[in-house]
């Protein structure tokens, strides 16, 4: 997340912690583990299984489970994200691939990697930063140029209005999501609508190359 209210995001991250022992289960439940194989299966040719990945803002890993579980033990997956319950149970949700993945115990802007990545997977990221733009341009810095981002949105619908009650996200229209990547650096490709569940009332995916 961007860095513009850190005493909010703390305590975002805070909250985190405390859901994370229950998390992955939950997000298993609801469908979004599913949603997000069906999410990074709908590009005809499939990206290089070889390729360096970023989990931004990973939680327990449902994202980066589901690329492994298309590329296998070949990918090279680092993980993302403040809260360590969450680094925890997504690590040994990878593990349990054979993947051993980097890991990252802070917020996005701070982050340094050794070298750009060549995908970035984040999902229901931007929802919860002050500056969405700002966020967005923070990961274009991650990426080589040409680099994907597979992202996942919180968009209007009343679950969310539900879902608002706990984690205050905001939510986004397609073309809200269009001018915020323009705005940063990346050029959207594609949309992707999640077919079923929860996460088709309350998510979009959206395929964006950085600049």
């Amino acid at each position: 997340m961007s860095q513009t209210n850190a005493s909010s995001h703390d305590d975002l991250t805070g909250r985190y912690d405390r859901a994370a022992g229950s998390w992955g289960d939950k997000m298993r439940t609801l469908g979004y583990y599913d949603a997000y194989l069906g999410f990074l299966s709908s590009r005809i040719p499939r990206p290089d299984a070889r390729a360096r990945v970023l989990d931004v803002g990973c939680g327990t890993g449902a994202f980066a489970e589901a690329w492994a579980a298309i590329h296998g033990p070949a990918s090279e997956i680092t993980l993302l994200d403040p809260s360590a319950p969450m680094l925890d149970r997504a690590e040994a949700a990878l593990m349990r691939r054979d993947i051993v993945p980097g890991r990252a115990q802070v917020m996005l802007g701070r982050y340094q990697p050794p070298a750009l990545f060549d995908h970035l997977l984040a999902a229901h990221i931007i929802e919860h930063c002050d500056d969405p733009v700002a966020a967005l341009a923070e990961m274009r810095a991650l990426v080589r140029p040409g680099g994907c981002l597979w992202l996942a949105a919180s968009k209007p619908h009343w679950c969310n209005a539900i879902i608002w009650l706990q984690w205050r996200h905001r939510t986004f229209q397609p073309d809200e999501i269009a001018e915020l990547l323009a705005a940063s650096g990346w050029d959207l490709g594609a949309e992707y609508a999640f077919p079923a569940g929860p996460p088709s009332r309350t998510s979009r995916g959206y395929l964006a190359r950085a600049i």
